[in-house]
């Protein structure tokens, strides 16, 4: 009779241990909520991100330019007004602008982005464009809109 009690009173003890025992499993379901907020987050806010100054890009076929930095953008609207992302700049300052807006990047290795507007003046891309190139500026690059391949011959 007593190894009965003795048995039965290790076997309360073993109930009680299975109790305090730490839950060894991850809960991940907290985890997976706040990745999907923050998945929403940035579905909805990456595309106010762009550079605001309104042009009308005009339309290629090129393709889609690879970059691992973040380029800095110079703008060109209808008139010919110059902007370094979205602060308007005068020509004169241009390549000190553009300089500024690099944070520090190497010259030789910064992307520039130039959007121009389809009905801008070609001189004034191409002043910009050859600013930018005399100031050491080595990666500039046109962006455009993509345009639909054309369906039959042009005439």
């Amino acid at each position: 009779m007593a190894m009965g009690g003795g048995g039965g009173g290790g076997h309360v003890r073993g109930r009680r241990r299975a109790r305090r025992r730490p839950l060894s499993e991850i809960n991940v379901t907290p985890l997976v909520d706040v990745m999907l907020v923050l998945l929403i987050i940035f579905m909805i806010s990456a595309p106010l991100l762009t550079v605001g100054v309104p042009v009308e890009l005009p339309k290629t076929e090129a393709s889609a330019v690879e970059t691992d930095k973040p380029p800095v953008t110079v703008s060109i609207d209808r008139e010919g007004a110059i902007f370094v992302q979205r602060d308007e700049t005068a020509y004169d300052a241009l390549a000190e602008r553009v300089a500024e807006a690099a944070d520090g990047t190497d010259r030789e290795e910064l992307s520039i982005f130039v959007r121009a507007d389809g009905r801008a003046p070609y001189q004034a891309v191409a002043r910009v464009m050859a600013r930018l190139s005399a100031a050491g500026f080595t990666k500039l690059n046109l962006i455009t809109d993509t345009a639909e391949p054309a369906v039959g011959g042009e005439g």
